[in-house]
């Protein structure tokens, strides 16, 4: 298995942009601690937010994509793996058991993004 820092340093030589982020897979404990810790969740990352550490967050559906079943994803701007997992620790649905969650580096190398928003309409349109 190569080594995370060989391989990134491979795609940036290979042209890829090897945006390194965090990917955070938030998957519930329990049901009732979720619902209570949710206001302190998302002033945590709506704090985050603002200080431009919150790329992007919601929920995930199941496997089925038909049931919603108290799963999120959080995507970090961090320095290094360790301001990551302290970051993903501090949320109020991990610090309560709420959640459990799993860390990942994820190196962005293909695709691309259009964006247009429309604060006043509440609106986000993505191409």
């Amino acid at each position: 298995m190569p080594d995370w820092d060989k391989y990134k340093a491979e795609a940036k030589a290979r042209g890829a942009l090897a945006l390194e982020l965090y990917v955070i897979k938030s998957t519930p404990n329990d049901i009732s601690l979720v619902k209570e810790s949710l206001p302190d969740h998302l002033a945590y990352q709506k704090k985050l937010e603002a200080e431009g550490v919150l790329f992007l967050a919601g929920p995930i559906s199941d496997k089925t994509g038909i049931a919603m079943d108290a799963e999120g994803m959080m995507i970090y701007r961090a320095p290094d793996f360790e301001t990551a997992h302290v970051l993903a620790i501090n949320d109020p649905m991990h610090l309560s058991g709420a959640r459990d969650y799993e860390i990942r580096k994820w190196l962005i190398n293909e695709g691309s993004v259009s964006l247009s928003v429309s604060l006043s309409g509440q609106a986000a349109h993505f191409k």
